[in-house]
């Protein structure tokens, strides 16, 4: 098969992208748990890495800051809803900033110029085997529903994905912001992204590691 310019160009392009942007991750990072204020949750950890509060209410609300790992550098997104006393996700819902198409040409080409988005869920970003660090917030009912107004809002607004400027890890960021926050540079993979953002606004001894 023969390509022609334009296709050549882009094969050159991906090459390029996939061999700059190569995993090279350290392994997962152990899951971090504090409330908003970036102080550790009044929590006992149970065996499956959940958290059961002394005195709580069964079902609570959280934020989770969230990086996975992909064939290239990597994903940034965030989970939000309610979970159980054990820890355990109830319905999560995924918000982040992707390209639309999961083909590689506009992944490719929103390197050099903006291309459609997707704010939703995307392949993976659910599944343990994939992520890379994790921050959750326990948020109270006021913080969440404020939080969610706000995703909500840039969900609606947010239509182009382009890897130096409006990239997964500036959407979360913004979100991080909104809440008050510290943010890292947008430029980094996302493991450290979230690894940052955590350190940034807790430190070891008051946020929990599962």
């Amino acid at each position: 098969m023969t390509l022609g310019r334009g296709g050549l160009s882009l094969v050159i392009l991906l090459a390029f992208a996939l061999s700059s942007c190569q995993t090279e991750d350290k392994s997962p990072q152990p899951r971090f748990t504090s409330n908003s204020s970036g102080t550790k949750a009044a929590a006992a950890q149970d065996k499956s890495g959940g958290m059961e509060a002394a005195g709580a209410q069964d079902k609570r609300h959280f934020i989770e800051f969230r990086s996975r790992y992909a064939l290239t550098y990597g994903h940034t997104y965030v989970v939000f809803g309610q979970m159980d006393k054990d820890g355990n996700m109830i319905d999560p819902e995924v918000a982040g900033l992707a390209p639309a198409s999961i083909d590689a040409a506009p992944y490719v080409i929103g390197h050099f110029l903006p291309v459609p988005a997707t704010t939703g869920q995307t392949d993976g970003d659910l599944e343990e085997e994939y992520r890379s660090a994790s921050w959750r917030v326990i948020l109270t009912d006021d913080e969440y529903n404020d939080v969610v107004a706000f995703i909500r809002k840039q969900q609606a607004n947010s239509h182009f994905w382009q890897a130096s400027v409006d990239n997964c890890n500036n959407w979360v960021g913004e979100i991080a912001r909104h809440m008050g926050y510290k943010t890292p540079g947008i430029w980094l993979r996302p493991q450290q992204f979230i690894t940052n953002l955590r350190e940034m606004n807790t430190t070891d001894s008051t946020s929990h590691a599962a």
